[in-house]
């Protein structure tokens, strides 16, 4: 009996903090995205979490913009500042796409009402402040879900969006660093795959992310020589 009970409850846990597709992500089918469909040529999908940071989003942006490569940047509402909001406004000129983050696990304990509602109120926010809406997309902090997360992104016509297998900067509780981020990357990156890295922090707004500039300076070019194109996660052109 307590096996049972202790096989149900991982498996209930892994539903909400599994890093990878797991049960709610299955039965969300479409509402769910941790991979793009492989395309000719094979693409890869940069992402950025936590921004806008002025600490590093700008020179995040001046190395996408020199190696022309398009990103999707996950913006975090309480960032949005009077002093961001011209980093918000850069994104979207430079072409990039625009998403909804959050900064805390707490949205999984969210009705799904209170919750589209906190979303939509977040995306009406970087409207005003950019002149273009985002795009219907949500990353929950840490990839943390819930089922009436789910039902709250269905209310909306979201879709949450996760990202590959060990595709993330975060460095198993050591310091991150540009040779250790570039070092996963590089080898593991494949046709379709979703790589997130972190231009900002849910906690300290601006604290310097110098590693992800370096990291993704240098880990374009080794991509590239590999055969990989770069994409967005929802088309900039219909936000």
């Amino acid at each position: 009996m307590w096996i049972v009970i202790a096989v149900a409850g991982g498996i209930l846990a892994l539903a909400h903090t599994a890093p990878v597709p797991f049960l709610f992500d299955f039965i969300a089918g479409g509402r769910s995205a941790w991979h793009m469909p492989k395309r000719t040529p094979a693409t890869v999908y940069l992402t950025f979490d936590d921004g806008p940071n002025p600490a590093t989003t700008p020179d995040l942006l001046d190395v996408l913009a020199r190696e022309r490569v398009r990103a999707t940047f996950f913006l975090i509402d309480r960032h949005i500042t009077d002093r961001t909001a011209p980093i918000v406004r850069r994104i979207f000129a430079d072409g990039h796409a625009v998403a909804l983050h959050s900064h805390t696990r707490a949205y999984m304990l969210m009705s799904p009402e209170h919750f589209a509602q906190t979303l939509t109120a977040a995306a009406a926010h970087i409207e005003q402040v950019a002149g273009r809406p985002p795009c219907r997309a949500f990353r929950p902090h840490a990839g943390w879900r819930s089922w009436p997360m789910y039902a709250g992104l269905k209310r909306i016509d979201h879709r949450m969006v996760g990202w590959g297998w060990m595709l993330w900067d975060w460095n198993w509780f050591r310091e991150r660093t540009a040779d250790s981020v570039v070092t996963r990357l590089r080898s593991r990156a494949g046709n379709g795959d979703i790589i997130v890295m972190h231009d900002g922090d849910e906690s300290e707004p601006f604290k310097d992310q110098r590693h992800t500039v370096d990291a993704t300076a240098r880990l374009i070019p080794e991509l590239r020589a590999r055969g990989f194109e770069f994409g967005t996660i929802c088309d900039p052109a219909e936000q």
